[in-house]
């Protein structure tokens, strides 16, 4: 039998709107390429966030990065111009730390990571070891040790549960991109032949948690990203109303490459403050 060709995806003639911005009750966000670029907000985003605040909107800005606690990046994000208070900020050590609290409550876990990561399983109660853990929980440092990765290695193959914060394989730095999670995490994985399940970005999960963090409900919930192939698929497949910035990475052009659409395309969050 004959394949079939190649079908080009039709490209919709404009926004594919199902709920107006008065019906979504709960708001989701990206933070990089979204909220802020190269450190410098977005334009429009410090008036989103001052709308939602003034307006008692539930809203979580979620990021992949694992480094830095919510306190840490609410910092960071007042330096660039925007003020989002630390409990409006859900990182992919919150959602793992979430999802270790809720398989194995008070488990043992041998831990690659900077105090982001750290501080949140410790405060869901796990015990930090290197002595027979129950898992081996990778996430993001700006100090890869060699020691550290064997020592993870050694444990998977002696049966620990094998977890990472995100898939994010680089990261960006002022001098160029740095390896990250994704790119140890295959290391790990081609020295153990095991994979881990990752919880950030682009797994459902990252959303669901939020969601209950901020008592959201898929329906009248929103997510605001600037990667198809992370912020919009995971959020559909959550779903959730997904909204494309083409303030970040995603370019117009490069929409039609995937099967998928977000149900609006905006040029940036601006554009959302005359639906609010």
């Amino acid at each position: 039998m004959s394949e079939s060709p190649d079908v080009e995806p039709t490209q919709p003639a404009g926004p594919v709107v199902y709920r107006s911005g008065q019906e979504i009750e709960c708001w989701l966000t990206d933070m990089d390429g979204v909220l802020v670029h190269e450190n410098h907000p977005v334009p429009g985003a410090a008036e989103l966030i001052q709308r939602w605040v003034d307006t008692s909107r539930r809203f979580l800005v979620l990021t992949n990065n694992s480094i830095y606690t919510p306190r840490d990046l609410a910092a960071r994000l007042s330096s660039s111009g925007l003020s989002i208070p630390e409990e409006n900020i859900w990182t992919s050590a919150l959602a793992t730390a979430v999802f270790l609290k809720d398989q194995m409550p008070g488990a043992r876990i041998y831990v690659i990571g900077e105090a982001g990561l750290t501080t949140a399983l410790h405060e869901a109660g796990m015990i930090l070891t290197d002595q027979d853990p129950d898992y081996v929980v990778l996430g993001e440092t700006r100090t890869y040790s060699f020691n550290a990765i064997t020592t993870a290695i050694r444990l998977i193959l002696d049966g620990a549960r094998f977890i990472a914060t995100n898939p994010d394989a680089t990261g960006p730095s002022r001098d160029g991109v740095l390896p990250a999670t994704g790119a140890i995490a295959a290391l790990i994985s081609k020295a153990t032949g095991r994979t881990p399940y990752t919880i950030g970005k682009p797994n459902p999960m990252m959303f669901r948690s939020a969601m209950n963090q901020i008592d959201a409900h898929s329906e009248t919930t929103a997510m605001i990203g600037d990667r198809m192939d992370t912020d919009i698929i995971a959020g559909m497949e959550a779903g959730l109303h997904t909204v494309l910035v083409l303030s970040g990475i995603t370019r117009r052009e490069d929409i039609a490459a995937y099967p998928f659409r977000p149900n609006q395309i905006l040029s940036s969050v601006k554009d959302l403050l005359q639906q609010l």
